[in-house]
């Protein structure tokens, strides 16, 4: 039977994530996942695709702030409740087709972020008095979704079986394998073969005893993740691997062109959360996986 074997949220959108071994499920994905977001001063979101420095930027959920760190640089920590913030200035953002709304966290993160990636930016958090809704198209199983500042859905399942098989094929050619954070899942699975992620339809969790009374959740996968060039960023170094700097998409190239997605790679399954919102997901936690492959 398939087990969560990762878990991962990624406070700040294209920084670095961080590994738990449970994380609250909420109707938006994993609590505290993108929840913050970099932009120009006109509100236009940075990314790694083109800042891959990015990667270089840690984050640690405090008890109540959110702490970042990089390299050369001092400290910096923001609230994590957005209510804590002083007064903050509205901003209209864009994450790629969507409108979305955020609260700009101040002059002194603006200045470390600046500093840092080297052009002018602001940090925004989400804000709660907005939403973000999910492409409809992909939302009827659920009766439409909400999230935050992630591509465009709650959640990304990867199977651990399928980076396996990429790496295999890497190694092959000479290439470094690579880990599983080129990819930026939320949720990691064992126990499903390679890319079978990409026919599975629902994923139940038993989610134990909880104080609220949710004891199950169930995830609706509706829609593989399209690849940008973005993986080939090392997270460790935030650059490309010079000896190999097209790697993974070369490779992926030669097997993994989706003709369903017009011949895009894919690599990973998009998620609702159908219900259990409010459940917490945990590392070790058995999944029952429901497949299915289309008419």
């Amino acid at each position: 039977m398939p087990t969560i074997s990762e878990l991962f949220v990624y406070p700040i959108k294209s920084c670095a994530g961080i590994a738990l071994s449970e994380a609250r499920l909420l109707a938006t994905g994993l609590e505290y996942d993108r929840c913050w977001i970099v932009t120009d001063p006109a509100g236009a979101m940075l990314t790694q695709r083109a800042y891959p420095r990015m990667a270089l930027i840690k984050v640690e959920l405090g008890d109540t702030e959110l702490v970042i760190r990089a390299p050369g640089m001092s400290e910096f920590r923001t609230p994590l409740d957005a209510a804590r913030l002083d007064a903050p200035r509205k901003v209209q953002t864009q994450v790629w087709r969507d409108a979305a709304y955020g609260l700009d966290t101040g002059d002194a993160s603006a200045a470390w972020f600046s500093t840092f990636l080297g052009v002018p930016a602001r940090l925004l958090r989400f804000d709660p008095e907005h939403e973000r809704i999910v492409d409809p198209d992909y939302t009827a199983s659920t009766g439409g979704a909400t999230t935050y500042f992630a591509d465009g859905f709650p959640l990304l399942v990867v199977g651990q079986a399928s980076l396996d098989d990429l790496n295999t094929r890497l190694q092959r050619k000479g290439a470094p394998s690579i880990p599983i954070d080129r990819f930026r899942p939320n949720v990691v699975l064992t126990g499903l073969d390679a890319y079978e992620e990409d026919y599975v339809e629902t994923l139940s969790v038993d989610a134990g005893d909880t104080a609220d009374g949710i004891t199950a959740v169930q995830l609706q996968l509706v829609k593989t993740c399209a690849r940008c060039p973005m993986p080939t960023v090392d997270q460790a170094t935030g650059a490309p691997d010079p000896d190999w700097p097209d790697e993974p998409t070369d490779t992926m190239s030669t097997y993994r062109a989706n003709s369903q997605r017009n011949g895009a790679l894919t690599f990973g399954n998009n998620a609702l959360v159908a219900s259990g919102a409010g459940a917490w997901l945990r590392v070790g936690q058995t999944v029952e996986a429901e497949l299915g492959f289309g008419d």
